[in-house]
């Protein structure tokens, strides 16, 4: 598997390209399968449903990897949190978690996991389906990021319950994302058991922590993760990606593979500053796909900055709902053709 390679270092005849978010609101073929599905919880919850859409970009677009096709927050949801989506509003949990009794009235860390069944028959499906050429990456949401969510009772652009939090009850937010560890140590596990080649971590929401407090809140439980995982099973890629710590990227540590360089992150400073210890995977921003122009732009900067070096070219976050397929699909396709004759 090429995309494999590239995270080990072999030599590929191009470097490998997948697009964040592939199975989503940007294919026609994902919004006929989401209908069927009634809900998005229902989709995420039917394994044969949630394996024709992991499927679709690989078929579609001509990725090198898919991605298996569900939900972080799928996790505190079966730990004992009712989830719902609400349209225009987004998921919501009916009860955050406000105090320690809060805590202990989740499940526990093996009932949490075990209960994800749903998602690793989905990659059993997958992997089954998937040509073998093609890696399968599974992924969980970061400790800090799900803990927002499950703090706030949704989504959030000024974080003010979880901050607060940090700074008036620390002792809680440290038990919060140590459960949520351990539970995620468990479902990562069991997606690499059900057949996925990677797996991937997101922090979707690192840049919300001051950076005198990203280790310790967050980073230093994704390096847990990252350990775990790796002594049982060296062979599996590890790729982080935590969004907006550019500024502190000197401080970033721990036994995984891959470094996803979201948009904002210069190419340059990654590679200065984590390019002889990690294989560097974007950081192409999403919104140049709105134009062919754009994007072959976006491609060769990147080109010119990682020749030579290990790279997965990937967008710098999730590809927007309204970016045409065939503006997907041309960047794709131009990637691998540039990087073949570079």
């Amino acid at each position: 598997m090429i995309f494999i390679d590239a995270c080990f270092g072999k030599k590929t005849p191009y470097t490998p390209v997948w697009i964040m978010r592939q199975a989503g609101r940007y294919l026609d073929e994902y919004k006929k399968v989401r209908e069927k599905a009634g809900d998005f919880l229902n989709l995420c919850h039917t394994p044969k449903l949630a394996a024709e859409v992991s499927l679709q970009p690989v078929d579609i677009i001509g990725v090198d990897a898919a991605i298996m096709f569900s939900d972080i927050l799928v996790i505190p949801n079966e730990m004992g949190m009712k989830l719902n989506f609400i349209k225009g509003k987004g998921p919501v949990f009916e009860k955050p978690i406000k105090n320690e009794e809060d805590l202990k009235n989740l499940k526990s860390n093996w009932e949490a996991a075990n209960k994800l069944t749903y998602v690793y028959e989905t990659i059993k499906i997958v992997r089954n389906k998937l040509d073998k050429d093609k890696a399968l990456i599974g992924f969980s949401g970061a400790p800090w990021t799900l803990a927002t969510y499950m703090i706030e009772g949704q989504g959030t652009k000024t974080y003010a319950i979880s901050k607060k939090m940090i700074y008036s009850n620390p002792k809680l937010v440290h038990k919060i994302l140590t459960k949520i560890t351990e539970v995620v140590k468990l479902y990562l596990e069991n997606q690499i058991k059900a057949g996925v080649n990677a797996i991937q971590i997101f922090d979707s929401w690192a840049n919300a922590i001051e950076p005198s407090k990203y280790n310790e809140f967050s980073w230093k439980y994704i390096a847990d993760i990252a350990s775990y995982i790796k002594k049982k099973y060296p062979h599996i890629p590890i790729i982080i990606f935590p969004k907006g710590i550019n500024g502190f990227l000197d401080k970033v540590y721990g036994d995984f593979d891959v470094f996803g360089v979201d948009w904002g992150t210069p190419m340059e400073t990654a590679k200065e500053k984590l390019g002889d210890k990690y294989v560097l995977q974007g950081n192409m921003e999403p919104c140049r796909l709105y134009s062919k122009k754009a994007t072959e732009e976006g491609i060769k900067s990147i080109i010119k900055v990682m020749k030579n070096e290990r790279h997965i070219f990937n967008l710098g976050h999730g590809i927007l709902p309204d970016v045409p397929v065939e503006n997907a699909k041309y960047f794709v396709s131009l990637c691998k053709k540039l990087t073949r004759k570079n």
